[in-house]
């Protein structure tokens, strides 16, 4: 089953626009494959507005988060992997939808392998 953060991103976010609030994003800056400019990041987050008046080329795809923004005049290219939203929230009152963090990360590149069925090891007990 795929992931529901993805979507839930993209509605919230639509959601935000049309009660004409500002979109903001809140990222694990900490994550791998996160860009974002590290001079705004604070405690391992940064909060990024997504408006379409502050980014271009926004892209919220199902797995990541792309778009081309100016941090303190200078062009940047920002990309940050879906399971690095920690939040999307209206700047003017907070409304919106949080993440856990534990929710959100990939699944491990080698799962752990489980024990074969085989004779059930049952005890009695007297």
């Amino acid at each position: 089953m795929t992931p529901s953060r993805p979507y839930l991103i993209r509605a919230i976010h639509e959601w935000i626009l049309d009660n004409d609030l500002t979109p903001y994003l809140l990222v694990n800056a900490e994550v791998a494959g996160v860009h974002v400019p590290q001079q705004f990041v604070e405690g391992g987050r940064i909060v990024l507005n997504i408006s379409p008046q502050a980014v271009q080329g926004l892209s919220l795809g199902n797995e990541d988060v792309a778009f081309k923004a100016r941090f303190s005049g200078a062009p940047m290219d920002v990309h940050a992997p879906v399971y690095a939203v920690l939040a999307i929230y209206a700047k003017e009152n907070g409304r919106g939808m949080i993440f856990t963090e534990e929710d959100g990360l990939p699944p491990p590149e080698h799962p752990t392998p489980t024990k074969p069925p085989g004779r059930p090891s049952l005890k009695v007990v007297k």
